[in-house]
This record gives structure tokens, sequence and C-alpha cells, in this order.
């Protein structure tokens, strides 16, 4: 019996028009084995949870440029908790102040990657941290 791949929804929540880096996590995630499916730019929490929950995913990772991720981010969360769904890991990326990581993490956002991580670390974080 094989083992189930991990399914991972990567969003572009708020007006970012740059999606280059959320393409190339989504290829070094499908890289490694995982299944991804990409909602393209502008997203919204509410679409961003509504196709979480569509496709059945293990894993949420969004990617934010615009600066909006104090408010955004935790509130993919905030939706996700309201539909009873606890066992998504949900991780973030993208140009992120250090001091806004702790207060992200607090909010229920499992990691924060920023420019310059290695895909590698992406990847096994996934890997090792997948809830379900």
């Amino acid at each position: 019996m094989s083992e189930k791949r991990i399914r991972v929804l990567v969003a572009k929540p708020g007006l970012d028009g740059h999606d280059r880096g959320a393409k190339v996590i989504a290829q070094a995630l499908r890289d490694s084995g995982m299944e991804v499916v990409y909602t393209g730019l502008r997203q919204t929490p509410e679409q961003i949870v509504s196709a979480a929950l569509q496709e059945d995913v293990n894993v949420i990772g969004m990617s934010i440029l615009s600066g909006a991720h104090a408010t955004l981010f935790p509130e993919v969360v905030k939706l996700l908790k309201e539909q009873g769904v606890g066992d998504i890991l949900v991780v973030g990326g993208g140009i992120i102040p250090e001091d806004d990581i702790p207060e992200l993490k607090a909010a229920g956002i499992d990691e924060i990657f920023t420019p310059g991580t290695p895909l590698e670390n992406v990847v096994n974080y996934i890997k090792e941290n997948v809830k379900n």
C-alpha cells in the first residue's frame, strides 16, 4: 500500500501582483513528490480556505509581499477554526519582518519562511510537520 501524497495549496493573499516566489515554491514541492494546487493571485482569506477545503489539502502555504501578512495570515487561521478544521499545516513566506514572526506564530501560523530560505528547508519542514 503506498503512502498518501501530501497535498499543498499555494496561495497569494491580498493585492500582490508578483508570484514568482510562490511558483518557485510550488515547483520545489512538486519536485519533492507533493501534489500542489496553486490558486493564483489576489486571493481573499475566504477563497483560500474554501479552496483548501474543496481540495482536501494537508498544507496551506501563503506567499505575500504587500505587508498585509499581519492581517491576512491570521484571518485564514481564524476561518479554518470557524470551519472546524485544525489539522491543516499553515505556513507563510515572503517579505515579512523578523519582528512580525512571533506574532504570526502566536496567531496560529506554524512557520514563516523569509527570502533566502533554502527550498530544501521548506520541503523538509512540511514533510516533518504535516498534521494528517
